[in-house]
């Protein structure tokens, strides 16, 4: 990898301070339920088991709500964002009234979606039940994002409901963008047109090797091409029309300060847990390895948030294999948690790809 500037270095070891005491104070500031495991989508890169109807049942809202009671008792609700996540959550009929009781309970809440269903009576429902952020997935122009989400049709629903989201000011809103081998040529034509729409937030990601996304060649960018992305991302920020951004994952050694609002940290277990659909108490929804710490309909979430997690809050066992002798451990701790496969063995490292 190339120098990391001695700015940067200071900056990554001041960071690494503020780690260490999230580490030990573990302060919840977002809590995910997965309220839905339909979908009404097909997305390509997609590692769940979501469809149209679901084995697993929606969780009736009065069971996450005895999680939020428990929450409201022992910390300031003010302070912690509650985010709406599938499946789909728009295809619950009930999720207006779901967030109405969550932002009556004191939790700002916000909603991730594909945005087929965010028709304008729809988002005028939401926000007057207090929808406070929104993020909505748009993988391109027509042709590509259909291509990604495997609905024809798509594409119209999730750019008209961007359009209304990004004029709407009292929503915190972003769009979130795969970058894959068929849409990475027309980044900067899209960039345009999300700026055309208002779009003031833009995060991108990538496609880890995992599950279906392991096998298809089109989405895994290689280094020159990801390399090209974070040299995108930097330049979009310096220009100033929209604030880019990549996503959390991954250590990024000389991008770390450019590429992001933030420097990297994997918040899972420090400051984020997730309610999944079956109950499972966990960190962030996409992790597989050491993910589910208890149950809801066993275990009391403040218990196993202030006592369980030592995965996430003690890293020092990923120090092992590629990582064991990397002189950049002290600030990635092994990458991301959504980066390990089902035994702790982990799948991508950023900075591989940054030579």
């Amino acid at each position: 990898m190339t120098h990391v500037s001695i700015r940067q270095r200071i900056a990554l070891e001041l960071h690494r301070q503020l780690v260490r005491e999230q580490q030990e104070k573990h302060p919840l500031r977002q809590l995910f339920w997965e309220c839905t495991l339909r979908c009404n989508l097909r997305c390509r890169h997609c590692g769940s088991d979501c469809h149209i109807s679901s084995s697993v049942r929606d969780m009736p809202f009065g069971d996450f709500r005895k999680v939020l009671l428990r929450v409201s008792e022992n910390y300031d609700p003010h302070r912690i964002m509650v985010v709406l996540t599938g499946g789909e959550p728009l295809l619950r009929d009930d999720l207006e009234s779901c967030g109405r009781a969550v932002y009556g309970m004191g939790f700002p809440w916000g909603l991730v979606s594909n945005g087929v269903l965010l028709t304008p009576r729809r988002i005028d429902a939401l926000l007057s039940s207090g929808l406070h952020s929104a993020t909505v997935s748009l993988d391109g122009f027509c042709q590509d994002h259909e291509w990604m989400r495997g609905v024809k049709g798509c594409f119209r629903q999730a750019s008209e409901a961007v359009g209304i989201l990004a004029a709407e000011p009292s929503v915190k809103f972003d769009v979130v963008t795969c970058v894959n081998n068929r849409n990475y040529g027309s980044l900067d034509e899209f960039k345009d047109w999300l700026v055309s729409l208002g779009l003031k937030s833009w995060r991108l990601f990538t496609v880890f090797p995992a599950g279906r996304g392991a096998a298809d060649p089109d989405l895994q960018l290689g280094n020159e091409r990801f390399r090209g992305l974070m040299d995108f991302i930097a330049r979009v920020r310096k220009e100033g029309k929209i604030m880019a951004s990549y996503g959390c994952e991954g250590f990024l050694g000389e991008y770390e300060g450019r590429v992001r609002d933030h420097l990297y940290t994997c918040q899972a277990g420090l400051s984020v847990a997730s309610v999944l659909a079956d109950g499972s108490i966990s960190a962030c929804p996409s992790i597989r390895y050491g993910s589910r710490q208890g149950n809801i309909f066993r275990d009391d979430f403040i218990d196993v948030w202030e006592n369980r997690f030592g995965l996430y809050r003690d890293r020092s066992w990923m120090k092992t294999g590629k990582c064991a002798g990397c002189k950049w451990f002290r600030y990635c701790e092994g990458n991301g948690m959504h980066l390990r496969d089902d035994s702790g063995e982990l799948l991508l490292c950023h900075l591989d790809r940054l030579v």
